[in-house]
């Protein structure tokens, strides 16, 4: 069983909810990724969403893309990300951790790193994110139907494949998801990109029978949940609450020393309201 499948049995005997901050790896400062991700794990985080810059970032709004961008000015890509998650590992082989990111950082990483690897197993990538400590991985641009093949080598390397779902998925999208998916499902609660609009919990309650129907792996819900009561409103209904773009915003001008304890702070809260 897989870290995340661990982890979200242990909170369902519990009757908890899963709490899943997002950071963009080597925002805001390059360093600070790794005792960012210690300070969230220790405020009540369960899992951890890490992104991956990238330059074009299609799902993604205004925050995480203007962080993305200072990322990637501190050159940093995927073979730190990696590394980032390689130290974090050796203080915590407890809490998933899942990347989040676009198809080009990976298909480069596989071109630049794979050389020799034509007869391996896994390729470049998924060996590499295997052997750091990587739980899960979420490419926004890979739709089922494309990555067939990717979905079996992460699966024969012990790591998940995560899938966004979105209030305009079929049926039919759910069930091709659903074959392919494993460790959570992420519903993206609003049409738009991260940061946009308000969310509709209603909405959001109404469309979880219907995902359910064809998912069997838990259901994280995001894209909108900027407080304790939102949180707590989707965490009633949702096996987890994703919580990215009001994180970023939070650090996005703080001084160094004041990272972790601000963003600490902010997901207490959060844990407080989801665990009432």
């Amino acid at each position: 069983m897989s870290r995340i499948a661990t982890t979200f049995a242990a909170l369902k005997i519990q009757n908890r909810k899963a709490l899943i901050p997002y950071v963009t790896a080597g925002f805001p400062f390059a360093d600070i990724t790794p005792e960012l991700m210690h300070g969230m794990v220790a405020a009540g985080a369960d899992v951890i969403e890490l992104g991956v810059p990238f330059s074009d970032p299609s799902a993604d709004g205004p925050v995480i893309q203007k962080a993305g961008d200072k990322a990637l000015a501190f050159g940093i890509g995927l073979v730190h990300v990696l590394e980032m998650v390689r130290l974090f590992r050796t203080q915590d082989n407890k809490t998933p951790v899942v990347l989040m990111g676009y198809a080009n950082p990976i298909e480069r990483y596989n071109q630049k790193h794979g050389a020799g690897l034509q007869n391996a197993a896994s390729p470049a990538f998924v060996r590499d994110a295997a052997q750091a400590g990587v739980d899960g991985v979420l490419v926004v641009d890979y739709p089922p139907e494309e990555c067939e093949a990717f979905a079996a080598e992460l699966k024969a390397a012990g790591l998940d494949l995560i899938f966004l779902l979105a209030p305009t998925s079929t049926d039919a999208r759910m069930a091709q998801i659903a074959a392919v998916a494993s460790g959570y499902v992420y519903y993206v609660s609003l049409k738009g990109v991260t940061g946009a609009g308000t969310l509709d919990t209603a909405a959001v309650e109404a469309m979880l029978p219907r995902i359910r129907q064809f998912v069997s792996v838990p259901v994280g819900v995001g894209f909108g949940i900027r407080d304790a009561v939102t949180a707590s409103a989707i965490g009633k209904v949702a096996d987890a609450v994703v919580i990215g773009t009001r994180i970023i915003q939070l650090i996005a001008d703080q001084p160094r020393d004041k990272v972790v304890p601000v963003v600490a702070g902010f997901l207490r809260e959060i844990r407080t309201a989801l665990d009432s």
